[in-house]
């Protein structure tokens, strides 16, 4: 809860300088100049974790004098939003001894109230006098430790937005059904279920949660360049970034960073980055049948809450890095309990070598290889394993905006994640031509509904659809980001379970 409500009050009121704090016992930690450590991600399109530590700029550095910051503290603002979604559906089926009709509605609602806001700002032009001198303790155990890990950088706190007064933040949830008529079939060891008439089920749930005054929302950073001698810099310019300096053959350079440069791909990178994923989804496409099924429908109950798809890519992404996953972030039973379902499917799918689980950093695509630019592989000919597969359907899904996971997780029967396969693929050749509704593929696509969810899918994802009678084309819009590019991996992906 508090994780989405400090999200979406940065995405409501800042311009992508400002981070979310993710909990509560982070707040504490975030102290003018406290050191956080930035990881870069797995995929190229995911943004950075920020990693709040026990640690001070000047609890690193040489020396008896520590580091005085002068803060400024203003007015910021008052805030105070609602955030929610109606869902609601019906189904009929008659099939041999099946008749049913479901009809349900599901609201929720995350109300934040943080009320009158501060924000405190170092001066960063004393905090530059006060570096000029100062020397970090390279043996320090935290600056070994993340040195030691070349997808991380140190950074500072420059900036925080604090509450002033005791806030709260409140989630409703009501979910309800109905089922009419009687459901009587027989499954597996001919198990028979039955469903009383005009049966009904309701569940309420109102959770509030108190903040307490004085407590960090969200925080701006400046990165550090360091030196091998100990020295820094301070990174103050948006595109120069952090990290260590390291003895090269031919020159130094900075193991994490990729320099000033564009890392948003263009239009006509879509086709070849696709194509580099290939192998990917040829991984999902040859499990077996049952296997691809369960799998399937696993990720389509995980998109249904974009707290559990973020929870699973950070297991997965632990797991693809060599680390042992940790379930402790897995807070709710639910979620839990599909993070270990897709765990076990992984891990009692096929055996063979390109199936394994055991990570192997030598075939993990990597974002920290600066000679690679617009690339989401360091090196495209490496065998892809069955976790680092499941791995980027997922982290595609985390880059998704919310309203596209909401619809493409009604869209996932196989005749439609088929019509949207070959959609995709049209957007990333960039052809222009049109497509014809008449085809087999697309047939589905005439049907009213499922076009209008076709449509919203696209539209949220920087790409129009452009219906003309029976002919279909797409246009991607200007500055799209990766949007297109992470909708298309998570369709393709979703395909190859069909």
């Amino acid at each position: 809860m508090f994780s989405t409500a400090t999200r979406n009050f940065v995405e409501e009121i800042d311009d992508g300088s400002l981070i979310p704090v993710s909990s509560l016992i982070d707040s504490d930690k975030l102290v003018p100049l406290s050191l956080v450590v930035k990881r870069k991600r797995f995929w190229i399109w995911q943004k950075p974790k920020y990693l709040p530590t026990d640690f001070t700029l000047s609890d690193v550095l040489t020396g008896d004098t520590p580091l005085t910051p002068v803060v400024v503290k203003t007015d910021f603002l008052k805030y105070q939003g609602t955030f929610g979604d109606n869902k609601s559906g019906n189904f009929e089926s008659n099939l041999v001894a099946v008749n049913l009709k479901v009809e349900g509605k599901d609201t929720s609602k995350l109300q934040s109230s943080f009320g009158s806001l501060k924000k405190e700002e170092v001066d960063v032009q004393k905090l530059l006098r006060d570096s000029k001198d100062k020397i970090l303790d390279m043996s320090h155990c935290l600056i070994q430790q993340t040195r030691e890990k070349s997808r991380e950088v140190f950074a500072v706190v420059k900036e925080r937005i604090v509450t002033t007064q005791p806030c709260s933040v409140i989630e409703e949830v009501q979910e309800g059904g109905q089922l009419g008529e009687l459901l009587s079939f027989c499954g597996p060891k001919s198990t028979q279920v039955s469903v009383k008439e005009n049966s009904s089920l309701h569940k309420d749930s109102n959770v509030s949660l108190e903040i307490p005054a004085h407590t960090v929302i969200a925080y701006g950073i400046i990165e550090l360049e360091i030196k091998l001698n100990g020295h820094y810099d301070l990174c103050l310019m948006s595109d120069t970034l952090g990290g260590f300096e390291v003895d090269g053959p031919v020159k130094k350079s900075l193991v994490g960073v990729s320099g000033a440069r564009d890392d948003t791909p263009k239009k006509s990178c879509f086709q070849r980055e696709l194509e580099k994923l290939r192998g990917h989804f040829q991984l999902l496409s040859v499990l077996s049948a049952d296997t691809r099924s369960s799998l399937l429908q696993l990720l389509k109950t995980t998109m249904e809450d974009r707290e559990a798809v973020s929870v699973l890519e950070s297991v997965l992404d632990q797991m693809c890095t060599g680390k042992t996953a940790d379930l402790g972030e897995v807070k709710e039973v639910s979620q839990m309990q599909t993070v270990q379902a897709i765990l076990n499917l992984l891990e009692h799918s096929d055996s063979s070598p390109t199936h394994s689980l055991l990570s192997d950093s030598s075939q993990t695509p990597s974002l920290s290889d600066s000679s690679q630019t617009h690339s989401l592989l360091s090196d495209s000919s490496q065998t892809p394993t069955l976790l680092n597969a499941t791995h980027l359907i997922i982290s595609a899904m985390d880059g998704m905006t919310d309203e596209c996971l909401s619809v493409l997780g009604s869209c996932c029967s196989p005749p439609v994640l088929q019509a949207l396969q070959i959609l995709v693929q049209h957007v990333a050749a960039g052809s222009g031509e049109t497509l014809s509704l008449r085809d087999a593929g697309l047939a589905v696509l005439t049907e009213e509904e499922l076009y209008q969810r076709t449509e919203s899918l696209f539209g949220h994802s920087k790409v129009t659809l452009k219906r003309e009678e029976d002919t279909l084309r797409t246009e991607m819009k200007e500055q799209p980001g990766y949007l297109p590019l992470v909708m298309s991996i998570t369709v393709k992906g979703l395909a190859s379970l069909v």
